[in-house]
């Protein structure tokens, strides 16, 4: 199995600075397509997590870059897996979804095959927003939403309980956001190294 290249990124030297627009070039891409990250590549994912409408002419200038280089290192960061996708954030209240519980599932047997048919079945549950591996007690954490107590009661008895493989769950409820829908922190990938 051959080893894959971390990318590490790459912080412009003081004096390399954009110049009417056009930007040093990047580093020069290994084999595989893959290059460090600049500081053009995160500040364009620094503007596009803030806000993913803008059009290309007015992240260029966020950037201080010109069109064509910006279009370019997008086209780039989406090819190479850095962002994934583009959507609205909504807010939850405005839509009825009133509850936002985190249930942690244990799983009844821990083996593979066990494990994948109640991943598979969490899967496939909208009601659950994000799903994750959690390490202590549970073997999954469920972030779930519903309209109300009584809706996620009827949910969790109907659906939540029948999922195969479920020896126990816990349920805690958000009794209010603190912090919601977060950019990713991006400050460490200009920390030179």
């Amino acid at each position: 199995m051959a080893n894959k290249k971390q990318i590490v990124p790459n912080r412009v030297k003081s004096g390399k600075t954009s110049v009417g627009g056009v930007a040093p070039p990047p580093e020069p891409a290994e084999a595989d397509g893959t290059r460090a990250l600049d500081r053009y590549d995160v500040a364009i994912l620094r503007e596009l997590q803030a806000e993913a409408r803008l059009s290309n002419t007015e992240l260029a200038a966020r950037i201080g870059l010109s069109a064509a280089p910006t279009w370019r290192r997008v086209k780039w960061l989406e090819e190479q897996g850095y962002i994934t996708g583009y959507r609205a954030e909504i807010d939850r209240r405005k839509i009825g979804l009133g509850v936002l519980a985190f249930v942690r599932v244990d799983a009844e047997r821990h083996n593979a095959q066990a494990t994948q048919a109640l991943e598979a079945a969490i899967r496939e549950l909208p009601e659950v927003v994000a799903c994750h591996y959690i390490s202590g007690t549970g073997t999954f954490e469920l972030h779930v939403m519903a309209t109300d107590l009584d809706a996620f009661s009827r949910w969790a008895m109907q659906t939540l309980f029948k999922l195969p493989h479920v020896k126990d769950l816990q349920t805690s409820f958000s009794l209010g956001e603190v912090k919601a829908g977060a950019a990713l922190p991006l400050s460490h990938l200009l920390r030179v190294r």
